[in-house]
């Protein structure tokens, strides 16, 4: 069920209060990082873990696990400092600076200047994400510049030339993004400020021979992003009705084929599927906490037949209502 929060992501945020945000810092006390300063702040009415690493003077890079709908942010605004946020797990998206909204699935990538998110809402249309932050103060990292990106001949202002514009830049996952980061989280905790080292080195040379203009996601405006969050909040708060795309599209003044899109842009999936996916998350957990008839369960989340439900939630979970509210059932027994 890819809209269930990750065990993984549950445990281990366990530890952590409802509205907290732990940041733990693995460098050495006294140097400077570059985002996380007095100046960085964070809330939200989730929790969420960031473990930060200060890797060369100017470059810092934190892993980040998520559990919220939202986290506000304020930090300092730079044009020089380039932002880069992998996305490992889940969804995350921000209403950048100047109206434009990015949204980021498994795999993707998006580069911009802290000037563009320094007050920003970050978003997590699934509830989770988890992932890789990078704060690179690119003057910095140029006066201090790694031999092996010397003798590349990388050139840093025109990385920042290119990634720190106006717009983001938003690259799809990919087989090279992939073999960067995967390695970051399979290497041992004692090695990763090494293995940062190298990524981030490999990572920028990867950049350099971007072209975003040929290699960018597509990107709408926040106006358009912010209307589909209440487009889904009427959908998910009323599961015993169905609404059709044309029907919601006359009630939000939006054309057909947008509204497709920029859902599936912020969420993941088309409409259809996510609400299939959601109705049955809603079904799940019905069976698992209460002793409501699967009938009643059926009609709740929007099916006029207890076959019909039971037919979807199969094809959805593999399994049929009863024999998993069994299962359930036995769990809680043993």
């Amino acid at each position: 069920m890819k809209q269930q929060e990750p065990t993984h992501v549950t445990q281990q945020l366990q530890d952590v209060p409802a509205g907290g945000l732990t940041i733990v810092r693995n460098s050495p006390s006294g140097q400077e990082y570059v985002l996380l300063t007095g100046q960085f702040s964070a809330k939200t009415v989730g929790k969420g873990k960031i473990e930060a690493y200060h890797v060369f003077p100017g470059v810092d890079a934190s892993y980040n696990l998520l559990s919220a709908a939202e986290i506000t942010v304020h930090h300092a605004a730079s044009s020089s400092v380039l932002e880069l946020f992998y996305c490992r797990n889940g969804r995350v998206g921000w209403n950048m600076r100047g109206g434009t909204a990015v949204y980021l699935g498994a795999g993707d990538l998006t580069a911009h200047s802290s000037a563009c998110c320094a007050d920003s809402a970050i978003m997590f249309p699934l509830g989770y994400a988890e992932g890789i932050s990078l704060s690179i103060d690119l003057p910095v990292l140029d006066a201090n510049c790694p031999e092996i990106l010397k003798e590349s001949g990388l050139d840093l202002p025109t990385i920042q030339s290119t990634f720190c514009g106006e717009k983001p830049v938003a690259i799809p996952a990919c087989p090279e993004l992939e073999g960067i980061f995967a390695p970051l989280y399979s290497a041992p905790s004692f090695r990763r400020r090494a293995y940062l080292q190298l990524k981030i080195q490999e990572l920028l040379l990867y950049l350099s021979d971007v072209e975003p203009e040929k290699h960018a996601l597509t990107q709408y405006g926040s106006q358009q992003t912010e209307l589909i969050k209440e487009i889904h909040r009427q959908l998910t708060e009323h599961l015993d009705q169905r609404f059709t795309i044309e029907a919601l599209s006359k009630q939000y003044l939006i054309n057909t084929s947008t509204l497709k899109e920029v859902f599936k842009t912020v969420y993941g999936l088309p409409i259809a599927t996510y609400m299939k996916e959601y109705r049955m998350a809603q079904a799940m957990k019905l069976l698992r906490e209460t002793r409501i008839p699967i009938s009643e369960i059926a009609d709740r989340v929007g099916y006029e037949t207890q076959g019909k439900f039971s037919k979807a939630f199969k094809d959805v979970t593999q399994i049929l209502p009863t024999e998993y509210r069994r299962t359930q059932d036995s769990n809680w027994n043993d």
